[in-house]
């Protein structure tokens, strides 16, 4: 609570984490086997061969461990680069990320592009010799882009819409042409959400991740590792501030008895109870699958069904942070003393509910996407056209 207060994490706290190797399960499982092992990585607290981490320990990881302030660039940001970047962009960029000693972030949203990715507006020019990039524009809400060396970034190398984009690793402390600021939001307090500027940025062309014009496909192959996760998150800090209202409520007393004698708050409770178990129930269900599916099979069959437990996650947050304000009442409100968790959990709900994709967009993707799974059925099952009926 600290931390939150103050708005930051320490630095040493994330050169902690770094030096134990407990950023790198926040990477998509399976892990980087050869990569890690290269750096002398063999296991996880001396208890997880790499190789042996699944999607499981990561619900664990991701339930029990760092906040967004530290693992949300590695977890995000290095993936594109490991599925896509180029033998010589790894070799150069992937020890120092992994290791922790050089921090990085994934810059997409842009002040006229959130949800709506292809709208992004930042270009990156070739210079007339083919050595650079010239990357133009801005980027907005970007978590942990005030401490990050680089950034995983979309551009725009041709012409509109999706096949226009790209992804291009951009430096950014310290690089000509890039400023950033802190941007204060209503919640995530120490997660250094940054406004980054770049004016004429040169980038070599080595840099560009994959082929120009895959990177509307690149970015897609991010967003279920990141819905699931956060979902995995929110839900838990639904239970926290659900856990902590329930624990007050043993405690407080009005009208001559405590609030949990009172039918009104067991109700109200048991409302947010039902929908926070059904949640984490379904988050466990999710993992569970993620590791008996294949990755291609996953993005298919639980890409629609991924959006919309990210969806639910924040709508069960609201109402469990809504019900423990509700009952810590006036100590619900202030940012010290005993509702100050609820307090500050309640601030976060709009951060759980847009980040990773806004609701109603994440509503309306799972939907669509759970009806063109069923077309794709249905047409397999489809006779073939003069076959016996028998």
């Amino acid at each position: 609570m600290d931390w939150e207060r103050e708005g930051l994490v320490p630095e040493d706290i994330f050169q902690k984490f770094a030096a134990a190797n407990m950023l790198i399960p926040s990477l998509p499982a399976p892990l980087p086997v050869q990569w890690l092992k290269r750096l002398g990585i063999d296991e996880i607290l001396g208890t997880v061969k790499v190789e042996e981490w699944d999607y499981i320990h990561t619900a664990i990881y991701t339930d029990e461990g760092p906040a967004a302030s530290l693992a949300t660039g590695i977890s995000y940001a290095i993936p594109p680069i490991l599925k896509f970047g180029s033998e010589q962009l790894q070799e150069r960029f992937l020890p120092d990320l992994l290791l922790g000693k050089k921090r990085i972030c994934i810059a997409i949203t842009e002040p006229e592009a959130g949800s709506d990715v292809a709208g992004i507006q930042t270009t990156a020019t070739k210079t007339l010799d083919g050595k650079h990039y010239i990357v133009t524009g801005t980027k907005k809400w970007i978590t942990n882009g005030i401490w990050s060396s680089y950034a995983t970034m979309a551009v725009r190398t041709s012409g509109p819409g999706p096949s226009g984009l790209s992804l291009l690793l951009v430096p950014l402390l310290n690089h000509p042409g890039v400023s950033m600021r802190h941007l204060k939001v209503a919640g995530h307090l120490t997660s250094g959400t940054t406004f980054i500027s770049l004016d004429e940025v040169k980038v070599p062309v080595e840099n560009l991740l994959g082929e120009e014009g895959q990177g509307m496909k690149y970015i897609m192959t991010n967003f279920n590792h990141e819905r699931l996760t956060i979902a995995i998150g929110v839900t838990r800090q639904a239970r926290v501030a659900l856990a902590a209202a329930f624990e007050y409520c043993l405690q407080r007393e009005a009208f001559g008895k405590t609030l949990m004698e009172q039918p009104v708050v067991r109700h109200r409770l048991a409302k947010a109870g039902a929908l926070l178990e059904s949640q984490a129930a379904w988050i466990e269900q999710f993992v569970y699958q993620m590791t008996k599916l294949g990755k291609v099979e996953a993005d298919v069959e639980l890409g629609g069904l991924t959006a919309l437990a990210k969806a639910q996650a924040g709508i069960v947050l609201d109402e469990c942070a809504r019900c423990a304000v509700l009952l810590f009442g006036g100590n619900g409100l202030t940012t010290t003393g005993r509702g100050e968790i609820a307090e500050r959990i309640y601030r976060d709900v709009p951060g759980a509910r847009v980040p990773g994709g806004s609701e109603d967009v994440m509503l309306d993707l799972a939907v669509r996407q759970l009806v063109k799974n069923y077309q794709a059925k249905s047409k397999e099952l489809e006779r073939p056209k003069g076959s016996s009926k028998l």
